[in-house]
């Protein structure tokens, strides 16, 4: 039997037609958005998980779930990682929805 594979762009098309599959892709957006800045601030500092963990005082396993964005970290969490890759911690709140002026 020979498969059919389906290009990645045209089942996201589709997905992103359905109610269900918007809302949990956009409530997965912030853990996601956490994760690739962590995975950000380690690559620009050229560090591997394992230098992150000693500069924290911890184990490569606990940066890894950092990275992961299966976890949410305490803000003296992110501090403490944002000094070990010689980076600061900016927090902001921004508006849901955009307005026009």
């Amino acid at each position: 039997m020979k498969r059919k594979f389906i290009p990645v762009e045209e089942s996201f098309n589709r997905w992103k037609k359905d109610p269900k599959y918007v809302a949990a892709y956009e409530s997965l957006a912030e853990e996601l958005s956490l994760a690739s800045a962590l995975i950000e601030a380690r690559g620009n500092a050229d560090m591997t998980q394992e230098q992150v963990a000693e500069a924290m005082g911890t184990t490569q396993a606990v940066v890894a779930r950092l990275e992961s964005g299966k976890v949410l970290p305490s803000t003296r969490t992110l501090e403490r990682f944002a000094k070990a890759t010689g980076t600061r911690l900016r927090i902001r709140f921004e508006p849901e929805h955009e307005t026009a002026h």
